[in-house]
């Protein structure tokens, strides 16, 4: 039966089988190692006899081999396998892009893009797609463990109205359709099924950025739940499920935080929060600003940093005429909104708040903006507002963003599964 390569150390002695790819050789003159990868790890095995048998096992090769266990302090985790029988599983190996065996990465970014199916096996470069696992791990419990239910919501769509964002059309059987920039009517109106329900899945969004953090398509982790009183309850839940989503990558994938030499970082209890009006002081922006440009959320991510030692901040009360007709206004001045971005490190990682959920102040917003609570884009959405809806808010985090604020990667595409951009479509 085969092991793994890091269950070798607890056989010491015994006769095992462990299978994975040749990850590097070494000829010496008296003895030659094979050193092979699995999933979890590297395992060293000692070859005496024969060892011209490795000329023939390029790296990469996959390969059983069948040896005794002997205590080795200097092997991996403390012991190697000795008298291997070796069984190649496949034809010698092609030459790898970029050598695998290597502790770093030599090549750029645009080298490892390209080759992506081979360059992902190298342990550094798929460190951070560990650290994704674990992260929407620790999500699903964090929100299972408060009631809420997985959902799944359609990626194709018949209308392209939330956010604003620009959307990719397709030909949907002769017919016009789009994919999902998110699931956020599905979510809300899923508030009256379940109260409180969740969503991993890809979002959409054709806007033409080229920048180190954005991509047209993401992992959303998305939430939504009823009974609320404000936009602090949404946050007070954001908190918790990103305190569990820290807790699962130190728990499941600490191998690749060491392979990257990243420590990970505490979310606070109580999270500093700032009002959008106190945030542009900080920034030392106008005043009269809507928004917060990348150099204002780095000003105020240091100053949570320098005020708080935290490397989390919220900034709420955003201009209603920034955020989407769904959100809620501050009920004491209604020029602001009852919503959030959560800055981690000084990005914004998270938009969240309270929606409306009452039918009429639906109508009424749309037909502020010139549109029609009866046109077709909305009616199934509003259909559940007719209905009875509570008060209910949520958030949204976008997965790879939150893995290479993490990590401290300088492009969002070092840790993402075959991105996709504005030049990217394959592999």
């Amino acid at each position: 039966m085969r092991i793994l390569s890091h269950e070798i150390p607890s056989a010491v002695g015994q006769s095992v089988t462990v299978a994975g790819w040749v990850h590097r050789r070494r000829r010496l003159a008296a003895v030659s190692f094979l050193i092979l990868r699995d999933r979890s790890g590297l395992a060293q095995i000692v070859v005496k006899e024969s060892p011209e048998q490795l000329d023939e096992l390029t790296e990469e090769t996959v390969v059983q081999v069948t040896g005794t266990v002997a205590a080795n302090p200097q092997a991996p985790g403390g012991a190697e396998l000795v008298d291997p029988v070796i069984e190649p599983l496949t034809e010698p190996a092609a030459t790898p892009p970029i050598e695998l065996w290597r502790p770093s990465v030599g090549a750029g970014l645009p080298v490892v893009l390209d080759n992506a199916p081979v360059t992902l096996r190298h342990p550094v470069i798929r460190a951070g797609a560990e650290i994704a696992a674990a992260a929407m791990y620790g999500f699903r419990s964090a929100l299972g463990g408060q009631g809420f239910t997985e959902i799944q919501t359609p990626k194709i769509v018949g209308t392209a109205t939330e956010s604003g964002a620009n959307v990719f059309a397709l030909d949907y059987f002769g017919g016009p359709a789009y994919l999902a920039q998110s699931p956020q009517f599905y979510k809300q109106t899923m508030v009256g099924v379940f109260e409180r329900v969740f969503e991993v899945g890809p979002v959409f969004r054709a806007e033409p950025h080229d920048t180190v953090r954005h991509l047209a398509e993401y992992v959303s982790l998305d939430a939504e739940f009823g009974f609320i009183t404000d936009h602090r309850d949404v946050l007070a839940m954001l908190r918790a499920a990103i305190a569990g989503m820290l807790a699962a990558v130190g728990e499941r994938a600490g191998g690749a935080l060491e392979r990257l030499g990243v420590a990970l970082p505490e979310i606070p209890v109580d999270v500093p929060v700032l009002h959008f009006t106190e945030a542009l002081k900080i920034a030392g922006a106008n005043p009269d600003e809507p928004d917060l440009a990348p150099a204002d959320e780095r000003a105020i991510g240091a100053w949570a940093l320098s005020e708080h030692g935290s490397d989390f901040v919220a900034v709420e009360g955003y201009p209603m005429a920034k955020r989407p007709f769904y959100t809620h206004p501050q009920p004491s001045d209604p020029r602001w909104s009852n919503s959030f971005d959560l800055l981690f490190r000084g990005v914004e990682l998270v938009t969240g708040g309270q929606r409306l959920h009452r039918y009429s102040d639906y109508a009424a917003a749309l037909t502020a903006r010139g549109e029609s609570p009866d046109a077709p884009a909305y009616t199934s959405y509003l259909q559940a507002f007719k209905h009875g809806m509570p008060p209910h808010g949520g958030f949204a985090i976008g997965l790879e963003r939150f893995v290479s604020r993490l990590t401290g990667a300088e492009n969002i595409r070092e840790v993402t599964l075959f991105p996709r951009d504005l030049h990217r479509l394959t592999p």
